[in-house]
């Protein structure tokens, strides 16, 4: 049986996660509210699948139209607002042009406007809050010394503040707001390495650990880098949103990205708990 309960995340969110009836958890969403319930529902099983900040990790060795098709169909698909979504590209500095501008073609194919008219390719955010985020990030950015490439700007005139134009931006630097936190919208941020100590650095820069790409030729090296983010998934020579639905998914420990996995039976494991019976035999009363 299927219970469906329509209301705000405050009042009937609440009252279902502390509900003595309701013995597991299981919640999609922000860190924010991942954190709420992990509090409330304190005792009981929780799959939490929260937030990510992923970066998507392009070596000097790499396949560049591979890197850009994936890194931009992972910020554009659904508009950005994908827990998997690539949040930021890391780009070693002798390739970080070339794939600027192949970021920077692909953003130009979308068409921005209703999902309901033939040719769209890209909708609106979900709702104001979403939308304001998405400038603020972009905002602070161009404000602080990023480079804007294409985009950057809400499109009221397609009938909606909730429009936003596909964006890339390049030059940007740890400290922005659009590296550090979840952006959830559809920007292509774009920081330069000069080797793989300073892009495992940045990579780790991080407080959420959901979904990693890392593009190179070199598989030792993608290993490497796999082996040492603590992420619940990465994908080498894919990009961060790459997943099969059977497939474990879900944030590393100790981030920000939620607990547990989902996907095909390991979601069932998540929310089954593991039962012991022992029985005791009197010796006295056995039979042979």
């Amino acid at each position: 049986m299927l219970n469906l309960v329509i209301g705000e995340g405050s009042t009937a969110g609440d009252a279902v996660v502390v509900h003595p009836d309701v013995a597991a958890i299981g919640f999609t969403g922000s860190a924010a509210t991942g954190k709420r319930i992990a509090e409330r529902g304190a005792g009981k099983p929780l799959l939490l699948e929260l937030g990510g900040n992923g970066p998507v990790v392009v070596f000097e060795d790499a396949d560049l139209d591979a890197a850009a098709t994936a890194a931009a169909g992972g910020a554009f698909f659904n508009a950005g607002q994908v827990c998997a979504a690539t949040g930021r590209v890391l780009a070693h500095h002798s390739i970080v042009d070339s794939l600027c501008e192949k970021l920077t073609a692909h953003a130009a194919k979308h068409v921005l406007g209703d999902p309901f008219h033939q040719g769209t390719t890209m909708g609106p955010l979900n709702n104001a809050k979403v939308a304001a985020k998405v400038k603020e990030h972009v905002d602070d950015a161009i404000a602080s010394g990023a480079a804007l490439l294409t985009g950057g700007r809400p499109r009221p005139d397609l009938g909606s503040d909730l429009y936003f134009e596909p964006t890339v931006i390049r030059d940007v630097t740890r400290d922005m707001k659009i590296n550090r936190e979840e952006t959830f919208g559809p920007v292509v941020p774009v920081l330069a390495f000069q080797d793989e100590a300073e892009a495992l650095d940045l990579a780790l820069d991080s407080e959420y650990g959901l979904s990693v790409g890392v593009f190179t030729a070199d598989v030792t090296r993608g290993m490497e880098i796999a082996k040492a983010i603590p992420a619940g998934i990465v994908n080498i020579n894919a990009g961060s949103t790459w997943w099969e639905i059977h497939l474990p998914f879900g944030g590393g420990s100790n981030t920000k990205s939620g607990i547990g996995r989902l996907g095909g039976v390991h979601t069932m494991e998540a929310m089954t708990e593991l039962k012991m019976i022992t029985i005791t035999i009197d010796r006295k009363g056995a039979t042979a």
